[in-house]
């Protein structure tokens, strides 16, 4: 019955990635990751009011906050899969190929980044600082096109790792089931882990669990990454280089690891100065500068994110059938 299930996790895996590369993240109204947001949303307001505003009060606001989302947003994926799959194994299986497919985002992200690509291949630049907007949490409306396409390969860079190599990395482990944790988890560092004045407390929770979940499959991404450039003909010795180098170069602790093997593969530099909330952050820059940034890195970075998704792909499979098989 054990190897059964990872059989069947198995096949729904490889269901979700091919039908993500095919048709992308679905958008509707009852997507999981969007009623996430809901929850976290409701429960914030309905929290704020029982807590007190106390560094205290929203310290524990936020651990009971943290602790609603993770059980609902786990529970609910894993009751509907232990009752799909005691109705029939082939109604889990469907089940769980549809919540691995909802949990992968490489298409979204590079056609979310290609909107940006045609912008400036158009030469317009306000298209081009809207469409960026919508991907990356800096302020856009001052950048020029060499600010644009950084910010866009930066964030290709970083969310092959949020979302595509760790939401698979953990369902390789656990199935839809832990791909939801995490995805519930990152979900709450999106919204409420800031450090500003209203989620610097309530948020800190969630912010310091995301960073945990997120340490080893970071790591894997940033070395699955250079791999990945070697295999597509950009700069692997680079890649290992800088990944080496600057994996650090950032106040998380793992946002740095793709962007350094990123910075590396298209020998660019990344990172530095940038403005969040209308207020300058210095920040290390990622990489050396051999060359200048150019629009067609935006293509590359791409290339390179489907390049390291299908690596993991490959290792995930292959532990995963050393499993069923022994």
């Amino acid at each position: 019955m054990i190897k059964e299930l990872l059989l069947c996790q198995t096949i729904a895996l490889v269901i979700g990635y091919i039908l993500d590369l095919i048709f992308g993240d679905p958008r509707y109204s009852f997507h999981p990751i969007r009623l996430i947001g809901l929850l976290i949303g409701k429960s914030e307001k309905m929290l704020r009011k029982v807590f007190s505003k106390s560094k205290n009060g929203e310290l524990a606001a936020g651990t009971v906050l943290f602790l609603v989302v993770i059980i609902i947003a786990t529970g609910l994926p894993a009751i509907i899969l232990i009752i799909s799959y005691r109705t029939s194994i082939w109604l889990g299986l469907a089940i769980e190929s549809i919540f691995c497919y909802q949990l992968i985002a490489t298409k979204c992200l590079k056609d979310e980044s290609m909107k940006v690509y045609y912008s400036l291949k158009k030469r317009d630049i306000e298209e081009a600082r809207y469409n960026v907007s919508m991907i990356v949490g800096r302020d856009t409306k001052v950048l020029d096109q060499e600010g644009i396409t950084k910010a866009t390969v930066e964030t290709i860079a970083e969310n092959a790792s949020d979302g595509v190599i760790a939401p698979i990395f953990y369902m390789m482990i656990g199935g839809a089931v832990l791909g939801f944790l995490y995805k519930s988890i990152n979900t709450l560092d999106s919204m409420v882990g800031y450090k500003n004045e209203k989620y610097l407390y309530l948020g800190r929770c969630s912010a310091k669990m995301d960073d945990i979940v997120n340490y080893v499959p970071s790591r894997s991404a940033g070395l699955l990454m250079v791999g990945s450039s070697y295999c597509i003909g950009l700069d692997g010795k680079q890649a290992y280089k800088i990944f080496r180098r600057d994996s650090r170069n950032h106040a998380s602790p793992n946002s740095a690891q793709t962007e350094a093997a990123c910075a590396g593969a298209l020998n660019i530099q990344l990172a530095g100065d940038a403005y969040y909330f209308g207020k300058l952050y210095k920040k290390p820059y990622i990489g050396d500068k051999q060359r200048a940034i150019e629009v067609e890195d935006i293509k590359r970075a791409n290339q390179l994110l489907y390049g390291t998704a299908l690596l993991m792909m490959v290792m995930a499979l292959s532990i995963r059938l050393i499993f069923i098989i022994s």
